[in-house]
């Protein structure tokens, strides 16, 4: 199956549609009568359906077994043609496309098992998605040009600046910015010092840096300072931002807790303080990207 660990929950929907054609008005009329000798056609598969979208991991290899939390079923007549739809809800990492069409199908099958002693022309047509909603795609900010963002990241490390060390996080958000569709225009590497940092802040916000991402420099340890360094030089700090990043990690990895992230906003600068972990750093930049884009839209007074 394809990897989706790196992915948030997000609330996900589907809708799909088939359709199963009759060949006479005698079979629609026993349908609506409740005249079929098998009983209740809707109902029935209806129930048929609703089973299909719960084992559609079971059957299909590469669908990622995941919790069902909304169905619908609706009927539509139109001709001898009846028109079956199903919505599917689910809170997670991956939609719900497969399960509604897989719903749909076995909706239709059912709906020929139960026909087939009554019309023996019955056909199924159309198997087909009407609707996708949900995830990252669905996010994305439509009202923002993002070639005109431009990001410093800087990388806080007394040994990686002394050349001791090789930089691999600075290197991830640098990755993750790109593939957002945002420029680089500064990579500095200095040392955790509190004068260093605020002096990189300043000037980037001077010269209309969108973004100042820092990584190192958020830990537990007396030499840790790189918070302390940005949190007076903030207008605002943003809690929700950090939270995401803080619980994004604490899926997958029970010392994240102890991060000190910090993200807030100078002027209209975005400034992130990120962990100084390869992993930490990717992980903060997969919580809140792309999605933290929509920052500048605020800021602008954009209403999305």
């Amino acid at each position: 199956m394809v990897n989706i660990t790196e992915k948030s929950n997000t609330l996900r929907k589907a809708i799909a549609q088939a359709v199963v054609n009759v060949s006479k008005q005698e079979t629609i009329d026993a349908i609506n009568n409740g005249t079929v000798p098998k009983g209740n056609v809707f109902e029935m598969s209806k129930a048929a359906g609703l089973l299909g979208v719960k084992k559609t991991p079971d059957l299909l290899p590469d669908c990622h077994p995941l919790p069902i939390e909304y169905t619908a079923v609706s009927y539509r007549i139109e001709g001898l043609s009846i028109y079956v739809e199903m919505e599917v809800h689910t809170i997670y990492k991956t939609g719900v496309e497969v399960e509604a069409m897989h719903g749909v199908s076995v909706i239709a099958l059912n709906m020929y098992d139960m026909l087939k002693p009554i019309d023996k022309g019955i056909e199924i047509g159309t198997i087909k998605l009407l609707n996708k909603r949900g995830g990252k795609t669905d996010f994305k900010d439509k009202f923002l040009d993002r070639k005109d963002l431009k990001a410093a990241v800087i990388v806080c490390s007394d040994t990686i600046s002394a050349g001791q060390k090789e930089d691999k996080a600075g290197k991830a958000i640098i990755a993750k910015l790109e593939k957002s569709g945002v420029e680089i225009g500064a990579y500095d590497i200095i040392p955790d010092e509190k004068e260093a940092i605020q002096g990189k802040l300043n000037n980037y916000h001077a010269d209309g840096f969108n973004m100042v991402i820092y990584t190192g420099g958020t830990g537990l340890s007396i030499r840790d300072v790189t918070p302390e360094a940005i949190e007076p030089l903030l207008d605002r700090r943003i809690p929700g931002i950090e939270e995401a990043i803080r619980n994004y990690g604490q899926n997958r990895m029970p010392y994240a807790m102890l991060s000190r992230s910090v993200v807030g906003v100078k002027g209209s600068t975005l400034v992130m303080a990120l962990p100084g972990s390869t992993n930490g750093a990717r992980e903060s930049m997969e919580a809140v990207f792309p999605e933290v884009l929509h920052v500048f839209g605020v800021l602008k007074g954009e209403r999305h």
